[in-house]
């Protein structure tokens, strides 16, 4: 799809944006940022190639995303080729559109195994006046602690993560509250806060570097440390546990469901060609895909075996 690029409409005044799914996602962000806007969820892009369809259908979003929103609740509709030769459309290009079933967001993530996108609308969000890093030295258990405690309360948050015994918050907003919020809060300003998060975003801090299966593991943040060897890294307030481990497959998916945590091998050995998912859940998934492309010509063995 690298060559069905190029941006269809941009209207910065109603921060909505679409684009062809093989548009760079480099270019759009390029584009945004000339208007001091941005794609609120953050997404990575792991390399020049990344495209707008790539990245809406791995469900890609970024250290923002427990305080602006994951990729899905900025689609606002898409255009689709499904497996029967029809192309379909859903959704729309404005923010209030309640007409029929919100497809349109059960392509984010679906890693093109429902159709191909040909075109995706999103929702906007301006950049803040301000941003500034605060950290703190902690355990494991403190940070959490902490992270969930601020979670809770109007502080003007967008992104909290925890690696090498840091605790790391952002904060972003008008600059008087940015402000007022570090003075209360207290912790030392990290004057390379910037570049930390971006390098957490890509995947380019050292932790990713480590030898060992990097695991994903998506669970309730106020969950406890994991008994897992290897390092770990706790992002999205602690809902998202990146692990380092030379632990089985086995032994990793029974101390997640210890925890009702969602584990997935992101990168290494123990990478799998689908999703491990309950019974039920993998039904569904199936009978959802069989109406789109009955003929499973997509991706064939993603997301179930």
């Amino acid at each position: 799809m690298a060559k069905h690029s190029g941006i269809i409409a941009y209207e910065p005044s109603e921060l909505v944006l679409t684009a062809r799914a093989g548009t760079p996602l480099h270019e759009i962000q390029a584009l945004l940022a000339s208007e001091r806007q941005m794609l609120g969820f953050e997404p990575p892009a792991f390399g020049p190639q990344a495209t707008l369809g790539g990245t809406m259908a791995c469900g890609f979003s970024g250290p923002r995303r427990p305080f602006a929103g994951a990729g899905r609740d900025f689609m606002l509709g898409c255009k689709i080729l499904n497996g029967q030769a029809e192309i379909l459309t859903f959704g729309g290009q404005v923010m209030k559109n309640v007409a029929g079933f919100d497809i349109s967001r059960l392509m984010v993530g679906a890693l093109g195994s429902l159709g191909v996108l040909l075109e995706i609308s999103l929702r906007l969000l301006p950049m803040p006046e301000a941003e500034l890093t605060l950290c703190y030295a902690l355990s494991a258990e403190a940070a959490l602690a902490r992270m969930n405690a601020l979670a809770c309360r109007h502080w003007p948050l967008s992104a909290q993560a925890y690696t090498d015994g840091l605790l790391r918050v952002r904060l972003s907003g008008a600059a008087p509250a940015v402000q007022a919020a570090a003075k209360q809060l207290g912790g030392d300003v990290d004057n390379t806060g910037a570049e930390f998060w971006s390098a957490l975003r890509e995947q380019e801090l050292a932790f990713f570097q480590q030898s060992g299966d990097l695991w994903r593991l998506s669970l309730a943040p106020a969950s406890p440390p994991l008994t897992l060897s290897g390092p770990s890294l706790l992002d999205w307030n602690g809902a998202l546990r990146w692990l380092k481990t030379a632990e089985s497959a086995e032994v990793i998916h029974a101390a997640a469901a210890k925890v009702d945590a969602y584990a997935v091998c992101f990168r290494g050995q123990a990478k799998t060609d689908w999703f491990q998912l309950p019974p039920g859940l993998t039904a569904l998934q199936q009978n959802i895909r069989t109406a789109f492309d009955p003929q499973h010509i997509f991706n064939p063995g993603r997301l179930y075996p």
